[in-house]
């Protein structure tokens, strides 16, 4: 074992720059003779790494296992003492988080782009964890970013590649160790710990019949884990998950949990009539909540776990510390805060920001409208947890409810009635020219500069709305004082209702526009408007919002433009309830 360090020559790449997870391009990009090497490389000189513990894991997306191998050469020549990899170079990013925390790591580099393809021709990324399990903060991607901008060499030691199938510790060079462990057998433990699984098992034993569940895994990271929880754990039949088996291209699939690239699992719940059915996506970080005739909004679901987490035992016992999400989800959780008197928080998009509330001890539960929902068992966005967490509500829920099953649409309408219905919808335009994105937003600046949209009245075909307010969203953070600035254009009107506008830093090429609406009814507007079809509660803002933004004339050359994706394009209301519901929701 020589252990030989050799000094390897190389130029600076342009746009090494770490978006809010992390640097993401195509494959063929990282494949370019030292292009890796270099961003991993800048990693290790702002981090220091000498005689430290680090994570390496990711989603198993194409490309992933020749990276793992790389950064073990790189981080064993710049002093690094361990490696805990996951078997096969696995580790979702929510387990991942955890791994950090448990084994007391001073990071980890992750291997994922999220809810992107995968594949030779698709998305590949590198993102630095901390010692928290939470993302790198913006002064550490600065700092990554600016040494790539200056990089003269890396450092690589001379060592054969080590086997990633077998689990066990291994002696990597004289000075470095390799522990690779089960991917699967921590985070079940974590999650056991969390919610009452014996009240989750009784319950779908004893309504097998009338409550089925399905979990389709996309083809992504979560896989194994999602076996794992439900047959395993929780005893149920192994066609209670699919597509469970990760692959380097997701199975050509697109791995992102909702309805429009989630259509698996939405065939499967409409084919059969399923009446819980989710999803996760490629790092296993996002969730779906879908069932028959139901679709819970990301918005609605953090705020209905957060409305019901005394009857989770990890909450139960710690009790809420506050509640927080990202600016451009809904604000049904501030509802929720301020009925039951919690500390809440509005953040800009991105995990990072959740994490220092946590770790001051001032936040519980958080979500993003990006199907992202979290709490502060780790530092990551966790799609399984908040699956678990929902059939531990309807475990509860149908404790208090032994004639009548409870599903997922009365949770929704039980909450509407308490704190009313935000009704919301994202909509996605992907890989646009980027020109045209920069003129969109120009144009929203100049509005807001001049002052040409205050008090402005647009009609629409459900109504006129009235402009109130055109800002740029700005946090500062409660912790530590850092300010970050122009995080979204918000367009906000006179009964309550917002439009935001964001450019996405998460896609890895073009430009991603995303135009998310709220709509706010109040539980005294009754049953049918609270059951309203989404569509139709959000048609007139939806037009006056393409209007105001002029997105068809800047996105689509003039010519009106579809979004990629919908996040609610179900053409079903609630249904109307036609018995009692007989449980009492808490609060």
């Amino acid at each position: 074992m020589s252990n030989d360090i050799t000094t390897v020559p190389t130029k600076p790449f342009d746009g090494q720059k770490p978006g809010t997870s992390g640097l993401r391009k195509r494959v063929k990009v990282f494949q370019q003779e030292h292009y890796t090497e270099n961003f991993i490389q800048a990693i290790f000189d702002v981090i220091e790494p000498q005689g430290s513990t680090l994570v390496i894991g990711g989603d198993g997306r194409y490309f992933s296992p020749e990276t793992v191998q790389t950064i073990l050469k790189i981080g064993a020549a710049n002093g690094v003492s361990k490696f805990i990899v996951g078997k096969d170079s696995i580790l979702s990013t929510p387990a991942a988080s955890n791994v950090i925390r448990k084994y007391k790591a001073k990071g980890g580099i992750l291997l994922t782009a999220s809810h992107n393809p995968g594949g030779p021709d698709k998305d590949f990324g590198i993102k630095y964890n901390v010692s928290n399990g939470g993302p790198a903060p913006e002064g550490v991607t600065d700092s990554i970013y600016e040494k790539t901008k200056t990089i003269e060499s890396y450092k690589l030691v001379k060592a054969d590649p080590l086997d990633l199938s077998k689990i066990g510790e291994f002696s990597f060079t004289k000075s470095t160790s390799v522990q690779i462990i089960d991917s699967v057998a921590d985070y079940v433990e974590m999650l056991e710990s969390i919610f009452d699984f014996p009240l989750i098992k009784s319950f779908l034993s004893s309504r097998a019949n009338e409550f089925r569940v399905l979990f389709d895994g996309l083809h992504g990271v979560t896989g194994p884990y999602a076996e794992a929880m439900f047959v395993k754990v929780l005893g149920l039949p192994k066609s209670s998950v699919q597509n469970c088996v990760p692959l380097p291209d997701f199975g050509g699939g697109h791995p992102d949990p909702n309805m429009e690239y989630a259509r698996t699992l939405v065939d499967a719940v409409e084919k059969d009539g399923i009446e819980f059915g989710a999803a996760s996506d490629g790092d296993g970080d996002r969730n779906m909540i879908y069932g028959k005739n139901a679709f819970v909004t990301p918005s609605d679901s953090v705020a209905i776990i957060a409305h019901w987490a005394d009857v989770i035992p990890y909450f139960k016992n710690g009790g809420v510390k506050g509640l927080a999400r990202s600016m451009p989800t809904s604000k049904a959780i501030d509802l929720v805060a301020k009925k039951k008197g919690f500390e809440y928080f509005e953040v800009p998009t991105g995990w990072k920001f959740f994490g220092n509330l946590m770790d001051a001890g001032r936040l519980s539960i958080c979500g993003e409208e990006s199907f992202g929902t979290g709490s502060d068992h780790i530092r990551e966005k966790d799609g399984l947890w908040a699956v678990i967490a929902w059939l531990n509500i309807l475990a509860a829920a149908n404790a208090k409810s032994p004639n009548k099953l409870i599903g997922i649409n009365d949770l929704l309408y039980s909450f509407y009635e308490i704190y009313g219905r935000s009704f919301f919808s994202r909509y996605d335009y992907e890989e646009v020219p980027s020109e045209g994105a920069q003129k969109l937003v120009d144009h929203l600046n100049d509005a807001r500069e001049k002052g040409t949209l205050d008090n402005s009245v647009h009609a629409s075909s459900a109504g006129s709305f009235t402009v109130s307010n055109l800002y740029d969203f700005e946090y500062k953070d409660p912790v530590d004082g850092s300010v970050s600035k122009k995080q979204g254009q918000v367009i906000t009107f006179s009964d309550g209702s917002r439009v935001v506008f964001r450019l996405s830093g998460t896609g890895s090429q073009g430009a991603t526009v995303r135009m998310y609406v709220e709509r706010y009814v109040a539980p005294e507007a009754g049953e049918a408007e609270l059951r309203r079809n989404t569509a139709e509660g959000l048609k007139g803002l939806i037009e006056v919002a393409l209007k105001l933004s002029k997105l068809d004339e800047f996105l689509g050359g003039g010519k009106p433009i579809k979004p990629t994706v919908i996040t609610v394009s179900r053409p079903f209301s609630l249904p109307t309830r036609t018995d009692s519901v007989s449980f009492t929701v808490n609060g």
